[in-house]
């Protein structure tokens, strides 16, 4: 797919930006806010930044891995899948084919998923209207599996094992309707959260069953373009900000999304291992 002479509106890049690391074009990172996202960046080598007058900033650098080094980026998706999907969408058109969201989540499971633990998705509930506009409910959002098992490989070389969850999340439109019960439908909502509760549906976010659904479907769409292009892999870090409480103290999660970011880096460079010449 030709991508050269694509102009995004929000991000400002170039696919020149975006390229590197061979046919993968750069390991992007990929958390709601920007603040988190500078962050990221300041883990990174030979920062460069492309300001948007939207706030989403992007943040190009190299990444250390064992003797070498890979060509990284992050950039804030801002809150909820209908930024995302325009954020995610310029990014794919500027040549992005890795995106690894880092973010934070409520726990749906209190008893054993608790604030400072980390939530790895191997797949998201569809409870937002976005990706609905692409496909039907019946379509699955599934982590992409090198994603995961980077992330697996991760948790051992941090020793995280006691840590670090893996499971199917919850990604929703609404985080007062659904989560905290406001408004007039608050007991259908109370219940829709309990069936996932009782399904073991292990986090709840904004995010990331969007951002599976369109790596799902750029890949087949760069299959269809045909020469052996490589998929476009997408997966989910979280940290647990919320369990019994709505939210944690502000230090237990500053500690919560320092870890995720610390996962996240390491799911990178296991991933780049894997794959980066």
């Amino acid at each position: 797919m030709d991508t050269g002479h694509f102009v995004p509106h929000h991000l400002k890049a170039t696919a020149d930006d975006l390229a590197g690391n061979g046919p993968l074009g750069r390991y992007v990172f990929l958390p709601g806010s920007d603040g988190r996202a500078r962050e990221i960046a300041d883990r990174f080598e030979a920062v460069t930044v492309r300001p948007s007058p939207r706030a989403h900033n992007l943040y190009l650098g190299k990444l250390k891995v064992g003797k070498r080094h890979v060509d990284v980026a992050s950039v804030c998706s801002g809150m909820g899948t209908p930024s995302l999907d325009i954020i995610v969408n310029e990014l794919f058109r500027l040549g992005t084919r890795r995106i690894l969201r880092v973010g934070t989540a409520g726990s749906l499971q209190p008893d054993y998923v608790r604030v400072g633990d980390l939530v790895v998705a191997t797949a998201a509930v569809r409870d937002e209207n976005t990706s609905r506009l692409y496909v039907p409910a019946e379509y699955p959002a599934v982590a992409s599996a090198s994603m995961v098992a980077a992330a697996q490989m991760a948790v051992r070389k941090l020793r995280l094992e006691k840590r670090a969850r893996f499971g199917i999340i919850h990604a929703k439109d609404s985080l007062f309707a659904r989560e905290f019960g406001e408004g007039p439908m608050r007991e259908t909502n109370r219940e829709y959260m309990h069936v996932l509760h009782e399904s073991g549906v292990v986090a709840s976010e904004m995010e990331s069953s969007h951002l599976f659904v369109l790596a799902s479907l750029f890949s087949h769409q760069l299959r269809k373009a045909g020469a052996n292009p490589p998929d476009v892999l997408a997966g989910t870090v979280l940290g647990i900000i919320g369990d019994d409480r709505p939210f944690a103290p502000s230090g237990e999660a500053d500690r919560a999304v320092e870890q995720a970011v610390d996962l996240a880096l390491e799911t990178a460079r296991q991933l780049a291992l894997s794959e980066v010449a």
